[in-house]
């Protein structure tokens, strides 16, 4: 560990938010188009709102339980899980944290598992719980499926999930998949209302995920555009995030997708200066039509939540409940 490190200067791993001088370090060209498309996006406003002359579904959205009960669920109408549930994975862990879930009064419940939740998948299985069964007590499962779930006011919902993920450790981790190979093209369905996954998506800090989602998984929200996608996985990333699917977010995914080169070689003109100044005009000219149209957002805009629970690597929960209204 260096004298930084200890100073908490710099980071200890990819796991924990970049420090201000890592930012710098790395790129301060996405450092302060980070903060700018932040504004952007906080001006622009709310992603879509409720519907005038129905009833709002409220969406509760938690993640990385990791076996722990002490969360302050709120009520709603759908509470949604994203997985890991437990640390080891077992069966009777898992059957525990189902347990508590289906103890709120929620009209409907979500889950998809975790990389942490092996017994989900037969191939990371222990072999003490081969041959076990679940009880899920009416909690929608989802794997690689969808749900159509209704709520008052004559209200549907469709939602898809799936626990895939880039591989991030040993053949105990639950459905795992070679990053250069993302399984994600084609298979979530153009109608879905609400994305459910474990893995953020995208690469390189962009969205809620440290630089650890799937740039393959965010393509495939590009081509169906939800209006609402729960993760978790990187508790360090948790929190909310609009997306407007529009030529300031694809200028800025572009631009953070690039390779950083570091705090001299920033200074020099290189093309990723032209993405800024793409996030600055098409944000701006975003953010001017948001005004002019009185309102925010548009019927392409969609929120991202990352709903982890776990307070970074302190083994403990500490991160707010994410509540959404639809």
């Amino acid at each position: 560990m260096t004298l930084l490190t200890t100073l908490g200067l710099r980071r200890k791993n990819n796991w924990e938010p970049p420090t201000l001088l890592d930012s710098l370090l790395i790129s301060p060209l996405h450092f302060i188009v980070t903060i700018v498309y932040s504004i952007l996006l906080f001006l622009r406003g709310r992603p879509f709102k409720p519907p005038r002359d129905k009833p709002a579904i409220r969406v509760v959205c938690i993640s990385d339980t990791h076996d722990k009960t002490n969360v302050n669920v709120p009520p709603g109408d759908l509470l949604i899980h994203a997985g890991d549930l437990t640390n080891a994975g077992t069966a009777a862990d898992i059957q525990a944290q189902l347990d508590w879930l289906a103890s709120f009064p929620h009209q409907h419940k979500v889950l998809v598992c975790g990389n942490h939740d092996s017994y989900f998948d037969p191939s990371a299985r222990l072999p003490e719980d081969r041959g076990k069964t679940l009880d899920f007590k009416g909690i929608n499962y989802l794997v690689r499926d969808a749900v159509t779930l209704d709520f008052k006011g004559g209200r549907r919902l469709k939602i898809y999930g799936a626990p895939d993920i880039p591989a991030c450790g040993g053949s105990e981790m639950a459905f795992q998949y070679d990053r250069a190979s993302p399984p994600w093209a084609n298979t979530v369905p153009i109608d879905t209302d609400i994305l459910v996954t474990h893995t953020p998506p995208a690469s390189q800090k962009n969205h809620l995920d440290l630089g650890l989602g799937c740039p393959g998984l965010l393509k495939e929200v590009w081509r169906v555009r939800p209006k609402l996608h729960v993760f978790g996985h990187v508790h360090w990333g948790h929190g909310r995030q609009t997306v407007h699917f529009d030529d300031c977010q694809r200028a800025y995914e572009t631009l953070v997708a690039k390779p950083p080169r570091g705090l001299i070689r920033d200074f020099f003109p290189h093309s990723g200066w032209v993405d800024a100044l793409w996030v600055l005009v098409y944000g701006v000219h975003g953010v001017v039509w948001k005004w002019l149209m009185v309102g925010p957002g548009g019927n392409t805009s969609s929120l991202m939540v990352n709903a982890a629970q776990m307070y970074g690597n302190t083994g403990r929960l500490g991160n707010p409940v994410e509540v959404v209204d639809m």
